[in-house]
């Protein structure tokens, strides 16, 4: 599957509350499925020491859906679409890559 087929397939799920600013829920949505992945992630070491069980790699399979769903989302009420995104940003890093300014700090470096 690529970006776009994702995008388009997933705004048929798209079933907001009504706010002012349709934008404004998937963005709390994206926040907090990211805070579940990183949930996930934490009980690797509490429970785990540190190791990655099959199962938990499938939890975060699953929680990286979801993000990705609320990532659509954002995108598409921003009249974005994910291809560009994804392009946009392996561009903006190659382009710090090939200056050596990977790490730091800043967006514009």
């Amino acid at each position: 599957m690529d970006f776009s087929n994702y995008q388009e397939q997933s705004k048929s799920t798209a079933l907001y509350p009504s706010i002012e600013k349709r934008f404004v829920y998937p963005l709390m949505g994206l926040a907090n499925e990211a805070g579940e992945v990183l949930g996930v992630a934490k009980k690797i070491f509490r429970d785990q020491a540190g190791e990655v069980s099959e199962e938990t790699r499938q939890k975060i399979k699953k929680e990286l859906g979801d993000v990705l769903w609320y990532l659509a989302q954002v995108a598409s009420d921003f009249d974005l679409k994910l291809d560009d995104i994804a392009q946009a940003n392996l561009d903006k890093l190659a382009s710090r890559k090939d200056r050596g300014v990977l790490q730091g700090s800043g967006d514009d470096r």
